[in-house]
């Protein structure tokens, strides 16, 4: 179990060999893989993810132009409880790589409409963590850890492809690398808590700085030199079939100034979200979902975020199992950016996708998008994105 870890890890160019981070910080959904082992899997889990786009820009943006981008996952779960009478332990190996193709290169936009896009080619480890449950009602989750993975994120959000329905754009700049999410990750210690039936609530405690931002193709853990860390609490609760979001975040380093004015520390943020079915009935279901956050202005480019959308499911006599929706994403410039960069007012973006199982391993998912004003920027037209998703799912343990 360690040597997949271990080889991961080393995977990479030479340690000279540095490229510029991906426009944006990128949020990542876990489709692939179960939270945790289901009692039907058996003990073991090993399932490979291959995920292939091909996405062009139509017009507008930075230039037309159409890319390739791909994502590879290799996860691997073991129930230690049922395969060495360890009780209520959960090891937990995930490996990632992708091609480094961009199409915000393209598209000119910060909130990025591919989630699988990285910027940089890496084979990496990219989670390695040990859960233990004590009782019924906690949890205690250490190691390599991504917090999108638990936090910030929604269901109905996860048909869509583009990155700010994933985990919101407020909290996914934020950061000297971003928050640990996709594709850099941090040590962590996660906390979770399930007072009453549809109650959870989870915290914690992340390097703040994850990977090395000078080596963004490999795996790095490096604690200290300034980095401070990341604070997250969250709180879920059932809400008429569905579910609502409250979650704060702080680090406790100092970040630099939009107005150039030094360094300072807090840099926070807090988000409400939601999801809820409006429609069930017949096999068919319509789900709406919605969230507001907001981030420290003087810091960060963005400092308030609004987003929503539909998911519709079962709606197509014949193919009960296809899903389509549309979702829009609004991230507001703060103030200071404005006054510094010479910046607009919002990024807005709008996504519209369907997606289509065709066997029980492969699925297709085409998809468009329309980004108005990429960046905020007063110079860059509105741009029109058409994209082709196939994902090929394999398990070759557990199920």
């Amino acid at each position: 179990m360690l040597l997949p870890s271990l080889a991961l890890a080393a995977a990479g160019l030479p340690a000279g060999d540095t490229a510029p981070a991906a426009t944006g910080h990128l949020g990542h959904s876990h489709t692939h893989a179960p939270d945790e082992i289901d009692e039907d899997h058996g003990p073991l889990l090993l399932q490979i993810t291959y995920t292939a786009e091909a996405i062009g820009n139509a017009s507008g943006g930075l230039r037309r132009g159409t890319r390739y981008l791909d994502n590879l996952d290799i996860v691997f779960e073991a129930d230690m409880e049922r395969l060495a009478g360890w009780n209520g332990a959960q090891i937990h190996v995930y490996g990632l790589y992708n091609n480094g193709k961009s199409i915000s290169d393209l598209v000119g936009d910060t909130q990025a409409v591919s989630n699988i896009e990285t910027g940089v080619s890496a084979l990496r480890l990219y989670e390695a963590w040990i859960d233990q449950r004590i009782g019924d009602k906690l949890s205690v989750r250490a190691g390599l850890y991504d917090l999108n993975s638990e936090f910030d994120a929604l269901d109905a959000a996860g048909l869509f492809v583009s990155s700010p329905n994933g985990i919101g754009t407020d909290f996914a700049q934020s950061g000297r690398n971003g928050p640990s999410i996709f594709p850099s990750t941090a040590l962590a210690a996660r906390l979770r808590v399930e007072p009453a039936d549809g109650w959870t609530i989870r915290a914690a405690i992340l390097d703040g700085v994850p990977g090395n931002p000078d080596r963004p193709r490999r795996t790095a853990i490096h604690l200290g030199g300034g980095d401070g860390a990341l604070l997250v609490g969250e709180v879920e609760a059932p809400v008429r079939g569905g579910k609502l979001l409250v979650g704060h975040w702080r680090y406790t380093g100092e970040f630099d100034r939009n107005d150039g004015r030094g360094a300072g520390s807090g840099n926070a943020g807090t988000y409400v979200r939601g999801e809820i079915p409006l429609i069930e009935t017949s096999g068919q279901r319509l789900d709406a979902f919605a969230r507001l956050g907001t981030a420290s202005g003087r810091f960060n480019m963005f400092d308030a975020f609004a987003g929503g959308g539909l998911k519709f499911s079962g709606w197509v006599r014949g193919r009960e199992a296809d899903e389509f929706g549309i979702a829009f994403a609004a991230a507001f410039t703060s103030k200071s950016w404005r006054a510094a960069s010479g910046a607009g007012s919002s990024e807005i973006a709008i996504e519209a996708t369907y997606r289509a199982p065709i066997n029980r391993w492969l699925a297709i998912q085409p998809n468009i998008h329309y980004v108005r004003n990429p960046s905020a920027s007063p110079g860059v037209a509105d741009a029109l994105i058409f994209g082709l998703r196939a994902e090929a799912s394999f398990s070759l343990a557990g199920s």
